[in-house]
């Protein structure tokens, strides 16, 4: 795996914003040294490598994994949480990690372990030191929830049931929680601002917008933003107000809380293909039935967000669905009314920006030399975003 020099001679170059036809991107170790025409590109001292018919890509971002999460059609997320142990997760996560890096996503924001502890600090730092392959990691550790809010439920009130995630109230456990998490490693905060209260009860607001304000506050104080977990309107609405950056699923979201968000320069991450795994778990014929009211509902939703001009990020909630299947948000973002130029620049630039990641996402010289080609053309047919011909990491290549 030693690094080396590398002309890459695709057919076309989306570089995170735009397309390019004709251009050729030079590597050289772990960064990019030159992208533009092939006649303005030196090919002198580096290895060719042809990828005629392809388009090249920076590294795809996932906005919302959970490496340590498999499909709930094999098992139910209750089970995986309080009868998988820890030591099954995180090997069965290192096979996660590889298919990720294979399928071309080569950065992953991984937004809770649920029930694994801290063991998505130790899978990022087996990643980073080469001891499996995967993608960078982004990681929250934990995540933090209302007292009484989460999951696992439906035991006896007389026996205390492990959580998916940490429990914290008020000023002081607050901020606890927060500085444990990033003292072990945490890169964000991931808050649940809603979940369902009570026995199968409907989603409700969790944390005050006090609570939510002092918990951004405190992650800010070490250079961190924070992640929620919000379906409702009302725990979006305290999510927006309280700072946080990102807003996952955003089921029940509304044109006034989608301005709201515009305004505060919020971001959706709309995990569409969950919702669409999730449903078909449930019974439902995908292609031969219609659509559950839930995901027609997210249509809607989807499509006020659009019109409100919101930041969209591409991030699938993907261990509710197959990792490696991760293209499944890209095409369903598509399906549901974004343009596949756009969707592309969700899954590179736009990712990489919302995340604060300024060495990726963009085909530039002194950027990572994180990079896929796919056969085809993406920006005409997204499907073909499949289609893995090259995935480089770091100047190394994984997949050619």
């Amino acid at each position: 795996m030693a690094q080396t020099t590398y002309l890459l001679k695709p057919d076309r170059v989306f570089d995170g914003e735009a397309v390019h036809e004709g251009w050729v991107v030079r590597v050289k170790g772990e960064r990019i040294e030159a992208a533009g025409p092939a006649t303005s590109v030196s090919g002198n001292g580096a290895e060719v490598i042809d990828l005629k018919g392809t388009t090249l890509l920076p590294g795809l971002i996932e906005g919302h994994s959970h490496l340590l999460l498999h499909p709930y059609n094999e098992t139910p997320w209750d089970d995986q949480v309080l009868k998988e142990a820890r030591s099954l997760r995180v090997a069965r996560a290192t096979v996660h990690a590889k298919k990720t890096l294979m399928a071309g996503f080569t950065t992953v924001r991984d937004l809770g372990t649920e029930g694994a502890e801290y063991d998505d600090v130790g899978l990022k730092q087996a990643i980073n030191q080469g001891i499996i392959p995967g993608p960078r990691m982004i990681v929250v550790t934990k995540a933090l929830i209302a007292t009484g809010s989460y999951a696992p439920k439906g035991f006896s009130p007389d026996i205390n049931v492990p959580q998916g995630a940490e429990e914290a109230d008020g000023h002081d456990a607050l901020i606890r929680a927060v500085r444990t998490q990033i003292g072990k490693g945490a890169d964000a905060i991931k808050i649940y601002a809603d979940y369902r209260w009570g026995l199968m009860a409907e989603a409700r607001p969790t944390f005050s917008i006090d609570e939510i304000r002092l918990i951004v506050e405190t992650a800010r104080s070490s250079g961190r933003g924070v992640v929620a977990h919000a379906g409702t309107a009302e725990g979006m609405r305290r999510a927006i107000l309280g700072g946080c950056e990102t807003i996952e699923h955003g089921d029940a979201g509304t044109p006034d809380v989608f301005a709201l968000m515009k305004q505060h320069g919020t971001v959706l991450c709309p995990t569409l293909a969950a919702g669409d795994a999730v449903s078909q778990y449930r019974g439902w014929k995908k292609g031969q039935e219609p659509e559950p009211e839930r995901l027609r509902q997210k249509r809607v939703t989807f499509k006020q967000a659009l019109d409100a001009g919101v930041t969209i990020c591409a991030g699938g909630d993907v261990g509710v669905f197959s990792h490696g299947d991760n293209a499944r948000e890209l095409e369903m973002m598509v399906d549901y009314g974004m343009k596949p130029l756009d969707v592309l620049r969700s899954a590179t630039s736009v990712n990489a920006d919302v995340f604060h990641l300024n060495d990726r996402g963009r085909i530039r010289p002194g950027l990572l030399a994180d990079l896929v080609a796919v056969e085809g053309n993406p920006v005409r047919e997204i499907a073909d975003i499949r289609r893995i011909r090259l995935v480089l990491k770091g100047g190394i290549l994984y997949r050619q």
